[in-house]
């Protein structure tokens, strides 16, 4: 991929691993594929999904299909115009 194709991220998420369940629904709802279920498992022996750490659209997909409150948290960066 060459740099002029990156967009510039407009949000992030922060994933609860302890809350999460590891159903895997917002990794398929995810458009931009910047999460995915964990290698290791947490503390009642799931994967627990993991943000990628760039290229969130804030969209907020991950968080509305998510079963479980309070595991998923989508953070809407604001525009900076131009100069």
């Amino acid at each position: 991929m060459t740099q002029a194709n990156v967009q510039p991220d407009r949000g992030y998420v922060t994933i609860n691993a302890e809350e999460c369940k590891g159903c895997g629904l917002c990794v398929e709802a995810c458009v931009p594929r910047v999460l995915a279920l964990a290698a290791h498992l947490n503390h009642q022996g799931y994967h627990p999904a993991e943000y990628a750490g760039s290229g969130c659209n804030g969209c907020g997909l991950c968080f509305h299909c998510c079963p479980e409150p309070g595991a998923i948290t989508v953070y809407k960066l604001a525009r900076v115009a131009a100069a």
